[in-house]
């Protein structure tokens, strides 16, 4: 979940210009790496390491769901040597053969992992995969525009008269149903139909409230006011408080959804060594704590904490109640993103 991005530059001008550029691409591709990532998920900083110290050239596209890597990946025309995929999309993308095994034990730095996330559910052996951040999702609101109570999802999923129009949502079905279930406290990935009917005319009926669903600039848009609740990952919302501290990220007493994101190799990636180095790169404490200072998630490499900025110590987003709820989804089976999707279908039309 989520300084700017950077983004490819489209190649414009005359079919010799292409074709120009494209040779000079080929002679220098054994210095390059393209990494897809979340939206505003990457440190330049961090970046800006590997390069100096590499003399590797990155090159970082972006996307705002784990649906829409899915399928991009899927069209065989990505051309990535890095992604990043949550925790529960993971066995998906190993088992329909979308990602490259990396073989992570072996790798420099893979000692420097908390034990906790070695060796996960969603990869049991790291064979495709080494977490990148993780945290929680929940909501954030603006507590200057609202005075109401916030101890529940209903202020999300049931919003008030005074929210109408205010409201903003994931723009991914996986990601909504999944704290809608939290709410109406399902299991995750649901096959019962009636649950799921359950699901769908809750959405249904928060449908009006709703300004927007969208997964990118939701950190601007909670800190200028342009939505007053937002559906919020834990350190984005901490990104939008320092820009404006009346934003508050909200622990429900129905709970909260936890997720591991994770790096992984696509299928062809055509730098695969390249990738190797930056994923070792990434598990040495002082880099991946450019990583967390940027987005304000905790990660998976010990020490790392040592390099953290000073607001990062105590911040509330990072600082949970002891007795919260927190549901890590699983990877959830055909049938229930089947269901997901017709759910989802149905409310976006």
């Amino acid at each position: 979940m989520k300084s700017k991005t950077l983004n490819r530059k489209t190649l414009k001008g005359t079919a010799l210009a292409f074709a120009l550029t494209l040779a000079a691409g080929t002679a220098r591709a054994e210095g390059d790496l393209f990494i897809y990532n979340w939206t505003d998920y990457t440190s330049p900083e961090l970046i800006a390491k590997f390069e100096k110290e590499t003399g590797i050239k990155v090159t970082l596209d972006t996307y705002d769901s784990n649906e829409t890597l899915l399928a991009k990946l899927k069209s065989g025309s990505a051309g990535y040597d890095i992604a990043v995929v949550s925790s529960d999309f993971v066995p998906i993308f190993s088992s329909e053969g979308l990602v490259e095994k990396i073989d992570a034990p072996t790798l420099a730095g893979f000692s420097n992992l908390d034990p906790r996330w070695v060796k996960p559910v969603w990869d049991p052996e790291n064979a495709y995969s080494i977490p990148w951040n993780w945290g929680t999702t929940s909501y954030s609101v603006n507590t200057d525009a609202y005075k109401g109570p916030t101890d529940s999802l209903s202020v999300l999923f049931e919003p008030p008269p005074e929210l109408a129009g205010k409201v903003g949502m994931f723009n991914s079905p996986s990601e909504v149903m999944s704290l809608a279930q939290v709410y109406l406290d399902m299991p995750p990935c649901q096959t019962d139909t009636a649950n799921m009917k359950k699901v769908q005319d809750l959405l249904t009926a928060q449908a009006p409230a709703v300004k927007l669903y969208n997964s990118d600039g939701i950190i601007e848009r909670q800190a200028t006011g342009e939505t007053v609740v937002h559906q919020q990952w834990n350190g984005a919302a901490m990104r939008s408080r320092e820009l404006n501290p009346a934003v508050k990220y909200v622990y429900p007493k129905e709970g909260v959804v936890g997720w591991m994101d994770n790096v992984v190799v696509p299928t062809g990636a055509k730098n695969p060594e390249n990738a190797r180095k930056f994923v070792s790169f990434i598990m040495q404490p002082e880099n991946m704590a450019l990583q967390s200072n940027f987005t304000k998630y905790s990660n998976a490499v010990v020490g790392s904490e040592e390099f953290f900025e000073a607001s990062m110590k105590d911040a509330p987003e990072l600082s949970p109640p002891a007795d919260l709820k927190v549901v890590f989804t699983p990877a959830c089976s055909e049938e229930a993103i089947q269901l997901m999707d017709r759910v989802w279908t149905r409310l976006k039309k």
